[in-house]
């Protein structure tokens, strides 16, 4: 496939010039202008001698600098590994500990940034590896001359790592030929869902940090479609929209709801608005008509997961509901391993080219998910005689917060540590600020009440806050299901 990922990108802002490709605090950087960022940097990781293979860890915003960062770890090629927001010390101890480097230009996130300086008698540069400053990286000296990618193709590219519900987040481990067949950076391979959206993504609206998978990839859409990346901070919608002339932003479905809901009583002017990307959890048919009634045609519903990236994606045009028809190879199955005919509901199998290949340091888990070939996604469904896919329901226990996915098990057995708590269960409820929330169904111990304030602290204090159950229903025993296990069904049905 010739040169790996991030190849292609480079030479795409090489072709593009002195096209604008980011507006971030008020200034605009140019292709070439970002080029030569990306040079900086890598030549900034090089001379601290980082080498293919080796762990990055990033510690970054959304600005230009920042991508340039994630590129240039990539060009060195690099086992990069992003910290997003919201994780709490010990977890993001954890996704660091394998890192030789890690680059921040956060440094209230609690890391300490040194000089560059290789400190060997410093605790948590034993640990942890070197903290260095984006700031030292981009002083290295600019040679003008085209970044050489050393990434070789069967390298680890990337660690995706999911919510971290267990206590330990699971890394999901991506290839750099994974990365270099993605669809992004390749219009001649865009599915016509992706076409349609990357025609509307002229002023893309970025926030948070380039740690997220969605935000980086479809930042990748958007240079590639000749479209420039916005930066917003913080990202208050419609405000950010209206200020930054947005065509397009990634949102959840609890966002989606509140900007709706504050369009119908107080309406900005979004008339640039072309496209916002809904991901991570579902969107309910009824939620969808009413953002095209008051939104118009700009909604797009996408399906995929860590482990595979995008699945499918629904353009304004399909049905509510419906979740178009998938660009990558997808089948049903029912529970022997069979696949089912059009119309019939069963597990999602996929094949998609930038899908990982296994979590990292955990073979069991990955030989439950990963296997010949396909991703196993824990997710039900079907396809209509179309071959629209519509989802149906989960084979996992999970709750989904602000499209982060989180298990039940692990809140489940944390609670039950409490001494006021003798059984606990957890059902997902939806919930306008979040999408879903966490309802605890507990069964106290003798002699006891528990507290939802406590249980919340516990929860939180261990697991983060979306963990942390916002609801509390306190119950004599658990319902059963004929098999004699817990039935949620029924525990969810008194939400």
């Amino acid at each position: 496939m010739g040169e790996q990922f991030p190849g292609g990108l480079l030479d795409l802002l090489d072709a593009a010039g002195d096209r604008p490709v980011f507006e971030h605090a008020g200034r605009v950087v140019t292709a070439s202008g970002l080029l030569g960022l990306i040079r900086r940097v890598t030549s900034g990781l090089r001379r601290h001698g980082v080498r293919p293979g080796d762990g990055v860890g990033l510690l970054l915003g959304v600005g230009p600098e920042a991508f340039a960062a994630v590129v240039a770890a990539h060009v060195v090629g690099a086992r990069v590994v992003g910290v997003r927001p919201g994780l709490t010390e010990p977890q993001r101890r954890l996704l660091l500990a394998d890192t030789r480097v890690q680059v921040t230009d956060v440094p209230a996130a609690g890391v300490s940034v040194t000089d560059g300086r290789d400190d060997g008698d410093d605790p948590d540069t034993r640990r942890h590896g070197r903290v260095l400053a984006l700031s030292e990286l981009l002083a290295a000296p600019d040679d003008g001359v085209r970044p050489r990618v050393s990434a070789r193709p069967h390298d680890v590219a990337r660690l995706i790592h999911t919510s971290g519900s267990t206590g330990a987040p699971k890394a999901c481990a991506q290839t750099y030929a994974a990365m270099t067949a993605a669809w992004a950076l390749r219009p001649d391979l865009w599915p016509p869902a992706v076409r349609e959206l990357a025609a509307r993504l002229d002023r893309f609206l970025v926030f948070g940090t380039l740690a997220s998978q969605v935000m980086m990839e479809y930042g990748l859409l958007a240079l590639a479609s000749g479209g420039t990346l916005v930066t917003a901070d913080p990202p208050v919608f419609p405000d950010a929209l209206v200020r930054h002339r947005a065509t397009a932003s990634v949102i959840t479905v609890a966002r989606l709801h509140r900007l709706v809901a504050r369009q119908r009583a107080r309406p900005a002017d979004l008339g640039a608005l072309r496209a916002l990307m809904v991901s991570g959890s579902p969107l309910e048919p009824g939620r969808l008509r009413e953002a095209a009634e008051v939104l118009g045609p700009v909604v797009f519903h996408g399906y995929g997961q860590t482990e595979t990236g995008m699945i499918s994606m629904a353009v304004p045009g399909d049905p509510p509901g419906s979740l178009g028809v998938p660009p990558v190879d997808l089948v049903v199955r029912d529970a022997s391993g069979r696949t089912v005919p059009p119309g019939v509901e069963g597990e999602l199998f996929v094949r998609t080219p930038s899908q990982g290949f296994g979590y990292w340091g955990e073979p069991d888990l990955s030989a439950e998910v990963f296997g010949d070939g396909w991703v196993r996604t824990r997710d039900l469904g079907r396809l209509d005689a179309e071959g629209r896919l519509w989802l149906t329901g989960r084979t996992r226990d999970v709750v989904i917060v602000n499209a982060n996915v989180y298990y039940a098990g692990p809140i489940e057995r944390l609670l039950a540590t409490h001494p006021a708590v003798a059984e606990a269960y957890v059902v997902a409820v939806p919930d306008d600020d979040t999408g879903e929330a966490v309802h605890a169904f507990v069964v106290p111990a003798a002699g006891r009440v528990p507290e939802l304030g406590e249980l919340r602290e516990l929860v939180a204090a261990h697991l983060g806050g979306a963990c942390a159950p916002t609801r509390l229903t306190l119950i004599d025993e658990v319902p059963l299901t004929p098999a004699g296990k817990p039935d949620k069904r029924q525990l969810a049905a008194r939400t």
